[in-house]
């Protein structure tokens, strides 16, 4: 097999958080805190969970957006965490991004044309200023978007639309991965369908590899090749699509896929209702993190943290249940 394209490996980031008058830390928030994973090239890893699990700042840490903690980030091998701002500047390049909010993240002031036109300069990529319209042209033929929109500003566009510009921008620069973080979180199922069946077609004709970070698994059902569920900043479970839908190993991935609709009409699933709140990462829980709402805990949960362990082909869990603990549910 050839290697992936990217590698993380333990990657952890705490944030400090700054407590009295003379603003000293004396807490951490451990957002991420030791996740691993691989993805190949043009393939496509989903990272789900609940909201403030952490999967948004795995993200941020692969396109070192800061600094992280600890751990190794490594592009076509070569790593980045600690990369001299030189070579950063053209790993930039080959890593790009679809935010979540297409407003927010486009420039206000800006036309369509200097958008898509800045990081072709940036990078050098255009030989003349003819062959820098006919790539800007080009990439807005590439996100079905009419050319004559080039002038417009984005405040002039619909939501969907300015996400499409949004991916244009990240294509203009010729990456060979891109982090799509809630890319399409803000915007209508009608209109959220339209840019996974977008960014689907994009990846098989640039030979795309994506990180697409989400808390729909309907959508990433759709879309993905492979699934890790994050929880409280850990990586409770990694496997292909079809295991992960079909025969979820941890019982959090199993209370996800609970909530999730079915599509036949009057089709129900027997939800998984799981007691009390998510723990703050701050102090988060000894042991298994997921123990305080497990429905299947037991004693060795709340003392012996898990690890990430073979439970099938190319899946893996992190649950002591999955190394023939016999264990009696609470």
């Amino acid at each position: 097999m050839s290697p992936p394209l990217l590698q993380v490996n333990d990657l952890k980031k705490h944030f400090p958080v700054k407590k009295g008058l003379f603003q000293r830390k004396s807490e951490f928030v451990y957002a991420v805190d030791g996740v691993s994973f691989e993805i190949a090239r043009g393939e496509t890893l989903s990272l789900v969970g609940e909201s403030g699990c952490g999967k948004s700042t795995v993200g941020r840490a692969i396109l070192r957006l800061f600094d992280i903690t600890s751990g190794q980030v490594i592009l076509d091998g070569q790593r980045i965490d600690d990369a001299a701002p030189n070579t950063m500047r053209q790993m930039r390049r080959r890593v790009q991004v679809v935010f979540q909010d297409p407003f927010s993240s486009l420039n206000p002031r800006m036309r369509v044309r200097d958008i898509l036109a800045e990081p072709i300069r940036n990078f050098g990529l255009a030989k003349s200023a003819e062959d820098l319209e006919v790539r800007v042209t080009a990439l807005m033929d590439t996100v079905r978007l009419p050319r004559e929109a080039l002038n417009r500003r984005p405040h002039e566009f619909s939501g969907g639309q300015r996400q499409r510009i949004g991916i244009a921008r990240a294509l203009a620069a010729e990456p060979e991965l891109i982090v799509c973080d809630e890319a399409v979180s803000a915007l209508d199922v009608s209109v959220k369908a339209q840019i996974v069946n977008l960014l689907q077609d994009l990846q098989r004709e640039f030979g795309l590899a994506l990180l697409f970070i989400s808390h729909d698994l309907a959508i990433v059902e759709h879309m993905t090749h492979r699934v890790a569920v994050m929880y409280l900043g850990k990586i409770v479970e990694v496997a292909p699509r079809r295991e992960i839908f079909a025969a979820p190993r941890h019982p959090y991935t199993r209370a996800l896929l609970s909530a999730v609709p079915l599509p036949e009409p009057g089709a129900q699933r027997n939800p998984i209702i799981l007691k009390g709140d998510v723990p703050s990462p701050i102090n988060p829980p000894k042991g298994c993190r997921f123990h305080t709402r497990c429905p299947l805990v037991f004693d060795r949960c709340r003392v012996e943290e898990p690890t990430l362990r073979s439970a099938g082909p190319e899946q893996w869990v992190a649950c002591h249940l999955e190394d023939g603990t016999a264990a009696t549910a609470e």
